[in-house]
């Protein structure tokens, strides 16, 4: 998707550059067009590839340093050998040796490293946004809008603590049980986390069983049980209507999923 003619808006709400009206205008567009709110997505998940790829930046430092090392190494011995005669083949066996060390070093370091379970997951996750202000403001329910500010904020803990306060006489279950669940779910509470989102995945006729589902199918990668996410994954890449369709045939695509020997 064409992300240039929001990247600017999107990067200044994303850095919390907006005025406290620009950021609830910029919400209320937000949950009204979808062209938007998809632009928003696909910058979330811009960002967080970022992220990622930007973990690689001191191996690649390292890299610099060593072939730096390389040439200082060879210039010395390059020298040391004009100036000595006798001990020509000696010194030329030592830089052949030395070269060959540093090589087999500096293949170590750029050779591909596979991801361990832990950065492959953060690299596939898709976390919900949470629900926009405007959104939360609606449910009327003060505990719930808290959570939510919380949640959008990066706070886990506080979100959680005003999550499991809400009365449920005053939320929807299923708004109750799945923004509980992904709230856990980044709070590094997967297995808890799982209870909720099966529940919520099973609301009859509820617009966020899908999308719960997806979290559930996170949830139980996180946790190991390998075969159960992708049974939910698979549900989720041939449903037209859940929002992470694409999400999940990229996990199912990479093959993660799969038992190792």
């Amino acid at each position: 998707m064409d992300l240039r003619p929001y990247l600017d808006e999107l990067e200044r709400f994303a850095d919390g550059q907006l005025s406290e009206a620009e950021q609830e205008a910029f919400e209320l567009r937000l949950a009204q067009d979808e062209k938007l709110n998809a632009a928003y997505e696909e910058y979330e998940q811009f960002t967080a590839d970022l992220r990622w790829v930007a973990g690689h930046e001191t191996l690649q430092h390292r890299l610099r340093n060593l072939d730096k090392r390389l040439d200082e190494r060879q210039v010395a011995l390059t020298n040391m050998q004009t100036r000595t005669t006798a001990p020509r083949i000696r010194w030329g066996l030592v830089a052949a040796v030395v070269a060959l060390v540093l090589s087999f070093g500096l293949w170590l370091l750029s050779r591909p490293r596979p991801l361990n379970s832990e950065e492959t997951w953060t690299r596939y996750y898709v976390p919900d946004p949470g629900l926009t202000e405007v959104a939360a403001q609606a449910t009327k329910s003060p505990l719930l809008i808290d959570a939510m500010r919380q949640y959008r904020a990066g706070h886990y803990p506080a979100a959680l603590h005003s999550m499991r306060r809400v009365s449920a006489a005053t939320v929807a279950d299923d708004t109750l049980l799945y923004y509980t669940g992904v709230v856990l779910l980044r709070h590094e509470e997967a297995g808890a986390a799982r209870n909720y989102l099966t529940r919520a995945s099973q609301q009859p006729a509820s617009a966020l069983a899908g999308k719960a589902r997806y979290h559930l199918a996170m949830a139980q990668w996180r946790t190991g049980q390998l075969p159960q996410a992708r049974t939910n994954l698979e549900a989720v890449a041939t449903d037209p209507q859940n929002p992470y369709q694409l999400h999940a045939q990229q996990v199912l695509r990479a093959k993660v999923l799969l038992p190792r020997d």
